[in-house]
C-alpha cells in the first residue's frame, strides 16, 4: 500500500518543476517569515515538505502501513502545516507542526519504541472540545484501537489545528476543524466496535446537541440526532438487549431570568430524551436521567465575540446519552 498524495501537496509537486535543489533531510526549518518574500524562498520551503513527504512514503515502502498510528500523525501534521503555510500564516504554527511530523518520522526511521502517543499543543493552541479528547482517549488500550489509529491521529492533530485557529481568529475559522474531528471521532469509534467481535455488554453513547434555550426534540441539531438514530437502528438490526439508558442534561453558561434557571432547562432536555426513547420503544424502567445545569462545559468559548457566542456554545447545550446493551449469547435469543 502507498501513500497518496494528499490534496494539500499538489500545488506543491507542481512548483518543485523549477525547485532548486531538495533540502537536507537534516534542515527541517522552513523560511523565517519575514524572510519568505521570494520565489526563492518559497521553492525552497516546498523542497522541504516534499523531502518530508518522500521520507514518509519511505516509511510505508518499508513496511510501517499507513493505518499506523504514528505514520498517519506525521502525514497529518505534515498537511496541517502546509495548509497554513499555503494560507500565509505568518506564526510559528507551520513551522512547529512540521517539527511534529519530523520528530516522528526520525523517531520511526530510527527504530525508536515506544514511540509516543501525546499530541502536543503546538504554537500554544486552545485545547477545545474535551468531550472529543476523551472520546479519542477512550479508544486506546482497547481491542479496536488496531483499526482506528488513523482516524484517531488524524482527529487529535485536527482538534490542535482547531485550538491554533481559535486563538488567532476566533470560534468561526475553527470551527471547520472542530467539525473535522468530529468526524473522525465518529469514524474511529465506528471502526474499533468493528474491528473485532462485538463483546458480549457494550456501551452505545451520543450526544443531542440543543437550540439555545430550548427543550423539545424539534430543536436538536440533525447532526446530532443522527448518532441516536442510528444507535437506536443498531439495536434492532442487531437484536441487542438495552439493559440501561443514562441521559445526563446539560445547558450553556448563559443565564436566564435567575440561577435555577439552566437546571430546569437542562431537567427538561433529559426529560425530552427520555419520551422521545420510550416512543421509540425503550422500556420506561430501563431509563434513567439527572441533569448538571452549567456545570460541566465541553466547551468554554472565552473571548469569542457575542454575535458567534450561541453558535460556539452549542456542544454545552447537551443530553449525553448512554445505552447499556447486552448481545444474546444464543443467536436465537
Amino acid at each position: 500500500m502507498t501513500i497518496a498524495s494528499t490534496p494539500l501537496l499538489i500545488g506543491l509537486l507542481l512548483a518543485l518543476a523549477q525547485a532548486p535543489a531538495i533540502a537536507q533531510e537534516s534542515d527541517t526549518q522552513l523560511t523565517p517569515t519575514k524572510a519568505r518574500i521570494t520565489d526563492e524562498s518559497i521553492y525552497r520551503d516546498n523542497s522541504l515538505y516534499q523531502t518530508t513527504q518522500d521520507r514518509i512514503q519511505a516509511l510505508n515502502d518499508g513496511g510501517r502501513p499507513v493505518r499506523d498510528y504514528h505514520l498517519s500523525k506525521a502525514q497529518c501534521w505534515l498537511d496541517v502545516s502546509f495548509h497554513e503555510y499555503s494560507r500565509n500564516d505568518r506564526s510559528d504554527f507551520p513551522q512547529e507542526a512540521l517539527s511534529e511530523s519530523t520528530k516522528l518520522i526520525t523517531a520511526m526511521e530510527q527504530g525508536v519504541t515506544p514511540l509516543p502517543n501525546e499530541t502536543p499543543a503546538v504554537n500554544n493552541a486552545t485545547r477545545l472540545r474535551e468531550d472529543l479528547w476523551k472520546r479519542f482517549g477512550a479508544i486506546y488500550g482497547t481491542p479496536g484501537y488496531e483499526c482506528a489509529q488513523q482516524a484517531m491521529a488524524c482527529g487529535e492533530v485536527e482538534l490542535v489545528h482547531a485550538g491554533n485557529e481559535f486563538n488567532q481568529q476566533g470560534w468561526r475559522h475553527a470551527k471547520p476543524y472542530v467539525q473535522m474531528a468530529e468526524d473522525y471521532v465518529n469514524d474511529a469509534e465506528a471502526l474499533a466496535r468493528n474491528c473485532t467481535p462485538v463483546p458480549q455488554n457494550m456501551e452505545l453513547t451520543a450526544n443531542l446537541l440543543f437550540d439555545f434555550d430550548r427543550d423539545s426534540m424539534q430543536r436538536v441539531h440533525p447532526d446530532s440526532m443522527r448518532a441516536v438514530t442510528e444507535a437506536l437502528a443498531r439495536v434492532k438490526d442487531e437484536k441487542l438487549k438495552v439493559t440501561a439508558v443514562r441521559l445526563t442534561g446539560h445547558a450553556d453558561r448563559i443565564q436566564g431570568p435567575n440561577r435555577q434557571y439552566n437546571e430546569d432547562l437542562s431537567r427538561r432536555r433529559a426529560m425530552s430524551v427520555r419520551d422521545y426513547l420510550v416512543a421509540q420503544g425503550i422500556p420506561a424502567e430501563v431509563i434513567s436521567y439527572e441533569w448538571r445545569g452549567d456545570s460541566e462545559p465541553v466547551q468554554s468559548c472565552e473571548g469569542v465575540p457575542a454575535k458567534s457566542l450561541h453558535e460556539c456554545l452549542l456542544p454545552n447545550r447537551r443530553v449525553e446519552v448512554k445505552f447499556e446493551v447486552q448481545r444474546a449469547s444464543n443467536p436465537g435469543e
